[in-house]
């Protein structure tokens, strides 16, 4: 077991590599986060071994809320290996990548957390705990960290248009129903699920995992230059009146904390309107 801020990482299990966010009190992915799962992403490349890296969360109720907006200036934009912007060096690679990604979900998985998932080989959630939501319109953002790029390959335009304007929570039963996830499995399944299909995947030849991936991949996955266009624009809108004016009444509300408004944080987002 090892460590990274934010992030603990997990090699008992030979060939499966499993991450878990750990970023009381509710998970936030912070830039530090970012530049952490790019050190992780250059450590499973290097590891010849690594088949499979599994994305799970030490928190029930949140597997990863949503991106630190208040640090987002943190976040540097110095291009990682790809050659892109750090959050979209970690997707990019991801994908790129032999080793097969899976994200196994339990709680609230919001904004760049469903974008995180989303650039995930795969993705299985628990019936009872997982939400996922892109609240970003309720701010005045647009999701800038790869939404817009994968749910319209995912869950066609108009579902991918449903999620991203009316940026509303969505249970795991849904999400099935709309691609967004591959399967949803009651919670107490879940694990045992998730660990079969690592332990399977581990019993294959590493180059045939990778070059079945890469055939996939010719359908469907973004590109790095399509992820960057939405990242630019997240960031463009920082800085525009109306989505300072929004993010300003998050003030009102218990954001960043352990609260019901993250807990319910789709419940909220007309709240954030102008007086």
């Amino acid at each position: 077991m090892s460590a990274e801020r934010h992030l603990t990482v997990d090699r008992s299990q030979p060939g499966v590599w499993r991450i878990t966010f750990d970023n009381p009190p509710i998970n936030m992915l912070a830039p530090e986060g970012i530049i952490a799962l790019q050190r992780v992403v250059t450590e499973i490349e290097a590891d010849p071994q690594a088949k499979v890296m599994i994305f799970q969360s030490a928190d029930p109720d949140f597997f990863i809320a949503h991106f630190d907006t208040a640090r987002a200036a943190d976040l540097p934009r110095t291009a990682g290996p790809s050659g892109h912007s750090p959050w979209i060096d970690v997707v990019v690679r991801m994908a790129r990548s032999p080793v097969v990604s899976i994200a196994k979900i339990r709680g609230r998985t919001r904004g760049v957390g469903s974008e995180f998932v989303l650039a995930c080989d795969m993705r299985f959630a628990s019936r009872q705990s997982a939400i996922l939501g892109n609240p970003e319109v309720g701010v005045g953002l647009p999701p800038g960290g790869g939404a817009l790029e994968w749910l319209p390959r995912l869950a066609g335009r108009s579902r991918a248009l449903e999620i991203v304007l009316s940026g509303d929570d969505f249970d795991a039963d849904l999400a099935e129903r709309y691609g967004w996830i591959n399967r949803a499995l009651d919670d107490d399944a879940l694990d045992e699920f998730v660990d079969a299909l690592a332990g399977r995947l581990a019993t294959f030849d590493r180059q045939t995992l990778g070059d079945l991936k890469a055939q996939v991949n010719r359908v469907g996955v973004p590109t790095g230059d399509e992820l960057e266009s939405s990242n630019r624009m997240f960031f463009d809108a920082l800085r525009h009146p109306d989505t300072q004016a929004r993010r300003a009444r998050l003030g009102r509300f218990d954001y960043g904390r352990r609260s019901d408004f993250e807990l319910n944080f789709g419940r909220y987002l007309r709240g954030l309107a102008p007086d």
